[in-house]
């Protein structure tokens, strides 16, 4: 075989000879996003985010990846999974669903990507209305002003099976309406596995223990063994015997004690002999081993003769104050507990922990609030699009009035009226953001109502929801989905801007909520937490940004003739 020479002949073009099979849309313009070093930069960086929501619940935990019980004779008993246990509702169904999702997508299945993709958004949308449910039935029969014969059911053991199975049910039953597959015996069996995935997790976990966090001490008492996580802490977690606030990043717990001991020393000035023997027998009251304690006593004591020999040999030599036998304490101390990695906040707790499990509030408020307004302002702009006259007219001035209506402003007022939680945060921002949606779609819709296949589709009677969302909103959507990547970290950077104010989500670790306690209450700047929560949020936004402008530059036919 002869190699090519560029030129071909008519009998080796009949054949096909030198053709080259085109792609898709879809395909050109995800080979064009590939190949700019931004995109590549913000795709990796949102990867790494999406790890993080996934798999924080294993990774940092301050509940052991694996504990056993210790007898009198400190022998191995029976095993555990205290991390397990602990696992939340949610966790579990993500952790789930990531697995099957993602082996499902990569499996060479005779299906379009695109109907994957859609399958995923459906069983995560059944999933996640399912669980919202079943936490509102919760919240309601555990509430204070609950009634007496609410109480008795809850008390009852039909009731968690009930709940779990009726909220699965009624999900199910409405997402049946949905045309997520043609053939109705498959959509009732995908909604039936989702539905039973969703009420047995809701099921397992109702009755949750709180998360009480004794590990490390049963462990100083010789009472377990334990194995943790990488991160050995849990975004709430905090050390009751000890003051481990705004350490900074590599100390650990029991470096803390060393400021715990030396509250009774003077701040400043000489301890003498005397304080050095408060010190030393200070130390007995420390949450530690008894072979723990005399280390730390004798390495104090053999500390404290080296000084006051410097001292008598140099008169010059500073005396011995409560700075420096702290500092020598914690340098003792260090290599007892478990590290913090990147320190602690103002309230003694983990910062990598909350960092990490942070992103799972990032990612799932920019992609939900997202997913409402690019749903409200499609469905809005089709019918804009298409009709015209007095209906684009009148709605037209509805999306005008929202886009007059401060977002920022109106979650803090809501703060202030509404719960304050993640799903308040997330309807807020996809209800009066939609109009940036409706506007693009309302735009692609007045130019394809004329085309030739758009007439076809009216002449072929066709209903009116085929026309606008089989026919003419794969033609008109791009300009919106590459939208959705900035409107994405807007929605980021609105969550990080309420909980730096404080009146983000209760009780959730949040970027913005560190980066609040930069100042602290003193007004000692911890540059720990300005650095890596600030990072993560700026990264992320730049990620998004990043992957919007290259959609939008590879979509976009003028743009990419301009680049060339």
């Amino acid at each position: 075989m002869t190699k090519s020479t560029g030129a071909i002949t008519g009998i080796q073009a009949m054949r096909g000879e030198g053709v080259h099979v085109s792609q898709g849309f879809w395909a050109d313009a995800w080979e064009r996003v590939v190949k700019r070093p931004g995109a590549i930069m913000g795709l990796t960086w949102i990867s790494i985010v999406a790890l993080f929501a996934v798999l924080s619940p294993l990774v940092a935990s301050g509940h052991p990846l694996i504990m056993w019980e210790l007898n009198e004779a400190g022998e191995r008993g029976a095993m555990s999974s205290p991390l397990l246990a602990n696992l939340k509702t949610v966790d579990w169904l993500i952790l789930f669903w990531t697995v099957v999702c993602g082996v499902g997508f990569l499996l060479p299945l005779k299906l379009k990507r695109s109907t994957k993709l859609g399958w995923i958004i459906a069983l995560s949308l059944q999933t996640v209305l399912t669980v919202i449910v079943a936490a509102m039935v919760k919240g309601y029969a555990s509430a204070r002003d609950a009634s007496d014969f609410v109480r008795g059911l809850e008390q009852s053991k039909q009731f968690v099976p009930a709940v779990s199975v009726l909220s699965a049910l009624l999900c199910a039953g409405l997402f049946l309406l949905a045309p997520t597959l043609r053939n109705i015996w498959k959509r009732i069996v995908f909604v039936a596995i989702v539905g039973a995935v969703a009420a047995t997790a809701i099921g397992l976990t109702w009755k949750a223990p709180p998360p009480r966090y004794l590990y490390m001490q049963r462990e100083l008492a010789g009472e377990i063994e334990a194995i943790y996580t990488v991160v050995p802490w849990s975004p709430s977690q905090r050390v009751t015997d000890r003051s481990a606030q705004r350490l900074e990043p590599g100390e650990s717990a029991g470096s803390a004690l060393a400021e715990t001991l030396t509250v009774e020393l003077p701040l400043m000035g000489p301890i003498g002999a005397d304080g050095v023997d408060t010190v030393i027998s200070g130390i007995s009251d420390l949450p530690l081993r008894p072979e723990q304690k005399d280390d730390v006593r004798t390495a104090f004591q053999k500390w404290a003769e080296e000084e006051q020999a410097a001292r008598a040999k140099d008169p010059k030599y500073p005396e011995l104050d409560s700075q420096r036998a702290t500092s020598a304490l914690r340098d003792i101390l260090y290599a007892d507990g478990q590290p913090y990695y990147l320190g602690t906040d103002n309230m003694g707790q983990d910062v990598l922990s909350q960092i990490m499990h942070a992103s799972r509030l990032s990612i799932s408020i920019g992609l939900v609030s997202t997913g409402i307004a690019v749903l409200i302002g499609v469905t809005l702009g089709a019918l804009m699009g298409y009709f015209g006259g007095w209906i684009d007219m009148m709605l037209y001035r509805v999306v005008e009035v929202f886009m007059a209506i401060p977002v920022l402003f109106t979650l803090i007022v809501a703060a202030g009226v509404l719960p304050r939680n993640t799903y308040v945060m997330m309807a807020i921002i996809g209800c009066f953001t939609w109009h940036y949606a409706a506007r693009f779609t309302r735009a692609e819709f007045l130019k394809l109502r004329n085309q030739d296949f758009v007439q076809s589709a009216r002449a072929a009677g066709l209903p009116l929801r085929s026309i606008l969302f089989k026919h003419m909103l794969p033609n008109g959507v791009t300009p919106v989905l590459v939208d959705s990547s900035f409107r994405i970290a807007l929605a980021i950077l609105f969550e990080a801007i309420l909980s730096f104010l404080g009146l983000g989500p209760v009780d959730q670790p949040s970027w913005g909520r560190l980066l609040s306690d930069a100042a602290g209450d003193s007004g000692a700047f911890a540059w720990w937490l300005a650095i890596f929560p600030g990072f993560a949020i700026f990264l992320t936004v730049l990620a998004y940004n990043l992957l919007g402008e290259a959609l939008r530059d590879a979509i976009d036919p003028k743009l990419r003739k301009a680049r060339v």
